[in-house]
């Protein structure tokens, strides 16, 4: 029994929570992922999984298992790096995560990008709109948006994320368009769960506002939003990463851009410097090529659909 393997195929079980998803991650067949589970199982002479119809979950032993295979397998990592530091060209796997929303509008060509520069790179991207345990989940590289990094992580920045006040024209047609950060309060405003989802700070001046919103939808990710917007639906604060391409094309229109909101940072988080891999520092350094400069287009307020003579400010923004 390849036993390195088998630890790979034991934590891919554990972390997908079912034997069909850990097959298809692996790309072996589900018999061959049973397998290894009863040998590891035998080689350790120990029961790792309750299997059920419906879950798997650990045993004490599976508890001890898991933590130190993943402890090896990171050191497997480590030495395969290290041998493979001879070979000028980035080669093997690296997964990597970002929120559902920017890795459909950036993250997703990047990494096309990367492997058309690396023929020898393989990455997996996991798009979720939750905060990723790098260590647990063996991710090497998250791309976050939020406004403070974790210490105990090692952070490059990319980019500046920008948010804009949007609504379609249909939206304004019907409801008139507001001219003053108080009259947000009796405006449809469409929400994030986790961002601003009663009260919208903005500024003017050097004086804060806070406004309290609300409205008849709310949702957990940025792109529902959009939709919802684009629809007619309401009034929302959006990522101009976003919707600067809709701002251009008029589908909709920047509100209130003399009103300044926070600005988030956007790194590529990644848990250690010791012993990175050539494919590691290589995508780091291609994602700060990459978004390098204006990558948003959003540097122009005229770009975006702001008013001639206006600024352009930014927001707040989902945080993954």
């Amino acid at each position: 029994m390849d036993r390195m393997t088998a630890m790979n195929v034991f934590v891919e079980v554990v972390e997908r929570g079912s034997l069909t998803a850990a097959a298809e991650a692996l790309e072996m067949s589900r018999a061959m992922v049973t397998r290894y589970l009863a040998e590891v199982e035998r080689w350790l002479g120990a029961r790792l999984l309750h299997r059920t119809t419906r879950r798997i979950s650990l045993t004490g032993p599976g508890e001890a298992a898991l933590l130190r295979f993943r402890q090896m397998l990171a050191i497997g990592d480590e030495l395969r790096g290290e041998l493979a530091s001879d070979n000028p060209e980035p080669h093997g796997l690296i997964r990597v995560t970002s929120s559902v929303s920017f890795g459909q509008s950036h993250v997703a060509a990047a990494v096309a990008g990367f492997v058309q520069r690396y023929p020898l790179a393989r990455v997996e991207l996991l798009a979720v709109d939750r905060l990723v345990n790098l260590v647990e989940e063996r991710v090497d590289v998250a791309v976050r948006i939020s406004r403070a990094i974790d210490p105990a992580l090692i952070a490059r920045r990319l980019a500046t994320c920008r948010s804009l006040l949007c609504a379609a024209p249909a939206y304004l047609a019907r409801h008139g368009t507001p001219t003053s950060a108080e009259e947000l309060a009796r405006h449809n405003c469409l929400t994030h769960h986790y961002v601003g989802k009663s009260v919208w700070q903005l500024q003017r001046g050097g004086r804060a506002i806070a406004v309290a919103v609300g409205g008849s939808i709310s949702a957990n990710e940025a792109s529902l939003l959009l939709e919802a917007v684009r629809a007619g639906a309401g009034v929302a604060m959006l990522p101009s990463y976003q919707v600067a391409p809709y701002l251009r094309r008029g589908e909709l229109v920047a509100l209130l851009p003399e009103y300044a909101l926070e600005e988030m940072g956007i790194h590529a988080v990644y848990a250690s410097r010791r012993q990175l891999p050539a494919i590691m520092r290589s995508f780091l350094d291609y994602l700060v090529e990459r978004f390098a400069g204006d990558p948003f287009g959003d540097d122009d307020p005229l770009a975006v659909g702001a008013p001639a003579g206006t600024v352009t400010l930014g927001g707040p923004t989902p945080s993954k």
